[in-house]
């Protein structure tokens, strides 16, 4: 028959320790592992959404200033018909990137010649995007913030697509 082995000898046993150990440092090391792949696949998104969001932009613009100008619309005219096209197109772009509706952005256009939609010129833009880290309460992301914002800068250039009739810009 086995002999029982004194209760102080029992307590001082390791048996069965190993495995909660292993199973407590997996948890601490494993979960902030997880977390920072969230977060990190969050602001590429964001990246690429800014990239893709700037090249959008400055296109659009371009697109939409001169088809405004072919119109006979102002100059003025075809520059707010641009820059609404351009955060349109911008938007579409940060949504197709799926960061909801935490993230936020800005966008700025320019132009490297004036009056801005002349052949040959460049509309450019810039846009921000601001990416909100992963599993933050909105009451604490206002307090302190914790988010990371990406930029990227695109420009597009104006064809001629209207021909020399466009070097006086709005004279058909």
């Amino acid at each position: 028959m086995g002999r029982l082995r004194p209760a102080r000898l029992r307590t001082l046993s390791d048996e069965g320790s190993a495995s909660l150990e292993f199973i407590a440092l997996t948890l601490l090391l494993l979960v902030p592992l997880v977390y920072l792949v969230i977060a990190l696949g969050q602001v590429q998104a964001g990246t690429f959404a800014a990239e893709a969001s700037a090249r959008d932009a400055a296109r659009g613009a371009v697109v939409a200033g001169v088809a405004a100008l072919e119109d006979g619309r102002t100059e003025a005219d075809a520059l707010a018909i641009a820059d609404g096209y351009a955060h349109a197109a911008s938007a579409v772009a940060i949504t197709d990137f799926g960061l909801g509706e935490a993230a936020t952005h800005s966008i700025e256009l320019g132009c490297t010649e004036n009056p801005c939609f002349t052949p040959g010129s460049e509309v450019t833009s810039r846009v921000s995007v601001t990416v909100p880290l992963p599993g933050v309460p909105a009451f604490l992301r206002n307090a302190v913030p914790l988010a990371v914002t990406v930029s990227a800068d695109a420009a597009s250039p104006v064809d001629g697509i209207g021909g020399e009739q466009w070097l006086a810009v709005g004279a058909p």
